[in-house]
């Protein structure tokens, strides 16, 4: 059923769509201005501009016109999503086992008409996404809800916009900073990752607003990301964009059946359609008896399909920045994107809106340093554990040395007070003039508790960062 509606809506957004095939003089606002549309702003063979598209010293403004009929159909789109699997995003819930579902269906992409600096993108594809991010959101009323943004979405309704991007990038997703009253973890995380050597996307603050009938609303600040399997940030970190990248979701991915992976699993970003023997080679040595039989050739085996030293210094950084979202909680959040250069797997953190936190609850969700309260269930199909990528990588006096000596590294290279402080300060002025000031956050768009819990946010995570520092380095021999 929920293929039919998607169809019927992509069917209505054709018919209007084919009405707005002129030319693209005629599409810029105004119809004047030719210098709307260029090769460096507009066009697919831009350079990616990350000093405009990712200011860091600013907090910019970009605003979406969306007509009344596509609003309609995306609200009423979501609220069939929630209605019906209690949320949207992809095919398993958290723990590999428990907790909520989501709709295997993402929600419809609708055109939308978007300015950014005085100048104009047309047809742009503009879509909620998330899961709890999202589905929790909605269940409260609250309208601040994630959204990614794909610029040439529907250039087959309208060639005019044929390879549309915006300043070199076709896809951006936009983060609410879901249960974050300080709106920093998503963008510090990223950012305190690449320092680290863990590719990560790159960040900056943006205002939202939306105009569907009635006006540009503010819809918040947000956190914007350069998507993990996009090209310009694969060719900015690993240097070409053709290797498979894929983005984990479901049980399958606690790595632990190698029956299990499937597409369901593991959809293939950039190359739909590829086999999966990469995935397959890299969980079949993780879970090979040489583990215990003859540890070395297990490790050998299993490096010529990941890149273990750079998976070491994902999980040294990941669990000492409390980041509990993830692999070891969850079978979502990070990417895999198998490197050409090395044919090897590297590990790509994302969603990052639960670092410098304890987790929901009175009860810390957070993995021990020496992961003693990892879940020990459900087994996979022979017996392997729940958790193997953490269990068996940290039962192996090797990978252990490792990981402790990256936990090390991190407490005195990015993860120090001097440098968390600054960056905390830094953004936590930046963007509060758009959070509780003068041009603040109106009740209904907000993902912050209270006006106060922003203001207490810089000195918890001062104090978080502090202490938590106290631990890594009381863990490490």
């Amino acid at each position: 059923m929920k293929n039919t509606i998607k169809t019927i809506c992509f069917v209505a957004f054709s018919s209007a769509l084919a009405l707005t095939g002129c030319r693209k003089e005629e599409l810029i606002k105004g119809g004047s201005d030719l210098a709307d549309w260029t090769a460096e702003t507009h066009g697919y063979g831009a350079t990616p501009n990350y000093n405009i598209v990712f200011n860091q010293d600013e907090v910019m403004r970009l605003d979406f016109v969306v007509e009344r009929q596509y609003w309609d159909a995306m609200q009423t789109d979501l609220a069939s999503l929630m209605s019906s699997t209690g949320g949207p995003g992809g095919p398993g819930g958290p723990g590999g086992g428990g907790g909520m579902t989501f709709s295997e269906e993402s929600p419809i992409y609708v055109p939308a008409q978007m300015y950014f600096n005085g100048k104009q993108w047309y047809d742009v594809g503009l879509r909620y996404k998330g899961n709890s991010s999202l589905s929790s959101s909605y269940s409260q009323g609250n309208k601040k809800l994630p959204f990614r943004i794909e610029m040439n979405h529907f250039e087959n309704e309208n060639p005019n916009i044929n390879g549309q991007t915006f300043y070199g990038f076709t896809q951006l997703s936009l983060s609410s900073n879901f249960k974050d009253d300080s709106q920093l973890h998503e963008k510090i995380a990223a950012d305190v990752f690449r320092e680290f050597g863990v590719p990560a996307p790159r960040t900056a603050f943006y205002r939202i607003y939306i105009d569907y009938g009635d006006g540009p609303i503010y819809f918040g600040l947000y956190t914007m990301l350069e998507v993990a399997f996009d090209t310009p940030m694969l060719n900015a970190q690993f240097g070409s964009s053709y290797g498979n990248c894929y983005k984990p979701d479901g049980t399958g991915c606690q790595f632990n059946d190698i029956n299990a992976i499937t597409s369901t699993y593991f959809p293939n970003k950039t190359n739909e359609g590829a086999d999966l023997s990469d995935i397959s080679s890299f969980v079949s040595a993780l879970l090979s008896t040489n583990r215990t039989v003859n540890p070395s050739l297990w490790r050998t085996n299993l490096e010529s399909t990941i890149d273990m030293n750079q998976y070491l210094k994902w999980l040294a950084a990941n669990t000492t920045m409390k980041n509990w979202d993830t692999y070891g909680k969850m079978t979502h959040n990070f990417y895999l994107y198998n490197n050409p250069s090395s044919n090897k797997l590297i590990w790509i953190p994302w969603d990052n809106n639960e670092a410098f936190s304890n987790g929901p609850g009175a009860v810390s969700t957070i993995l021990d340093f020496d992961f003693a309260n990892l879940a020990t269930t459900p087994l996979g199909p022979n017996g392997d554990v729940a958790w193997p990528m953490i269990s068996y990588i940290y039962d192996d006096a090797t990978y252990k040395t490792r990981y402790d000596n990256y936990i090390d590294d991190f407490i005195t290279s990015a993860y120090t007070s001097a440098n968390l402080n600054a960056k905390f300060t830094k953004y936590h002025n930046l963007i509060q003039p758009y959070v509780t000031g003068t041009y603040g956050e109106q009740t209904g768009y907000t993902t912050i508790s209270s006006a106060t819990a922003f203001d207490n946010s810089l000195s918890s995570l001062i104090n978080e960062v502090a202490t938590r520092i106290i631990e890594a380095d009381t863990y490490t021999p």
